[in-house]
């Protein structure tokens, strides 16, 4: 059996390669991120015995080590990636000098490879890696579209403050249509192509209310000027725009949702954009020993302090992945609602006395506990699984 340990960088990466019985057998390849690099290593690797096992490793280093993950699955070699902070703490355990450099990295990462149960990486690492970027850039879309909706608020406050209650104090399609078409109090008292607005609305607004906002208009309180104009006009525009782009992303997360179909759709109240944000945060579950292993990555565990006989617990320690935390409260105000084994479990919280976000946070971790258990045996969810 050969162990491959492999110390990525952005230009270059360092290898080490010895056999179970610690025979070095390359200790000085260093090869360059690009294709020539790439098929140096793979040279290498061809010419290891083929009747023995070859086991690659290295750390989780973001998108550095993208390049090569593809290029080793597409040249069918396995590979096992690490966490940092666990190599970090076995190199400490390795050596008391300080001497640090990527060749003895290489040679340690492969020590730590020899210690460990090999687990590859499974060949969906890519579709979860492209779903974990697209949805955070689609959180960040959302939260610069919220941004501009404030900014319209404020603005509306000025020109026209009675208009926003009209609409339950939401922006919705038909609102934005109104304001985006027309702008102003002064020209929405005066409109009259009531049908297109119906039409936006999809039959479902009402003659009356078009006469209401009509009068709100010309009685308003709100006071108009050119920058003001100028100011909602742009507001608007950007506003459409992030929305156009959210709806692009939206659409290229759900097909690849569809392709991969997780067992996590399974679950009623969870939709293809938040079964994305969670399993992609996730990464490949088989890295997790246990369900609590993955209610602690996801940071929605409490606090513990033990001293002596007393045992307290506090708040939600929130390490790990603030994203997908963010995924796993939200949907867990919809599963409650869709599926009865998390509503009764939710009212045996509140009955318990905990608050409405306490409660849910309960939700979260049984959520996260089924999710484990669906997407490590490949099931989908039936109401009788806990």
């Amino acid at each position: 059996m050969y162990f491959v340990g492999i110390d990525i960088s952005k230009y270059k990466h360092d290898c080490f390669i010895c056999t179970e019985t610690g025979e070095v057998i390359d200790e000085n390849l260093s090869f360059t991120n690009t294709n020539e690099g790439f098929n140096q290593l793979l040279n290498l690797l061809k010419s290891l015995d083929n009747t023995k096992e070859i086991r690659i490793g290295f750390e989780a280093t973001g998108h550095y080590g993208i390049n090569l993950k593809l290029f080793l699955e597409k040249n069918n070699y396995s590979f096992m990636e690490f966490n940092p902070a666990l190599v970090k703490q076995f190199i400490k355990g390795q050596t008391l000098r300080r001497t640090k450099t990527d060749k003895k990295d290489a040679c340690l990462i492969t020590k730590y490879l020899m210690s460990v149960d090999y687990k590859a990486h499974p060949k969906q690492f890519y579709h979860k890696f492209t779903l974990k970027s697209l949805s955070r850039k689609r959180e960040k879309l959302v939260k610069q579209r919220s941004y501009y909706l404030v900014q319209i608020t404020d603005i509306l406050d000025l020109i026209f403050p009675e208009y926003k209650p009209l609409f339950n104090n939401e922006f919705s399609i038909t609102s934005l249509y109104i304001l985006d078409k027309y702008k102003t109090p002064e020209k929405i008292k005066n409109v009259k192509d009531y049908n297109s607005i119906n039409k936006v609305a999809r039959g479902k607004f009402p003659y009356t209310k078009f006469l209401k906002i009509k009068e709100y208009a010309k009685n308003t309180i709100g006071c108009s000027d050119e920058f003001l104009e100028f100011d909602l006009e742009n507001m608007l525009e950007l506003y459409q725009n992030i929305n156009n782009k959210i709806k692009k992303y939206d659409d290229k997360i759900k097909s690849i949702i569809k392709e991969l179909n997780p067992p996590t759709l399974s679950i009623k109240g969870i939709g293809p954009i938040s079964c994305a944000g969670i399993i992609s945060e996730f990464g490949d579950i088989s890295r997790f020993k246990s369900a609590d292993a993955m209610v602690a990555f996801a940071g929605i565990e409490p606090s513990i302090s033990q001293s002596g006989t007393e045992l307290h617990t506090g708040k939600m320690v929130k390490h790990g992945s603030g994203h997908l935390r963010y995924h796993l409260l939200n949907v867990a105000d919809y599963v409650f609602m869709h599926e009865p084994i998390f509503t009764e479990f939710y009212y045996k919280k509140r009955n318990e006395g905990k608050s409405h976000r306490v409660a849910l946070s309960h939700v979260a971790k049984k959520l996260v506990r089924i999710i484990y258990k669906l997407e490590s045996e490949n099931i989908k969810f039936k109401s009788n699984i806990n």
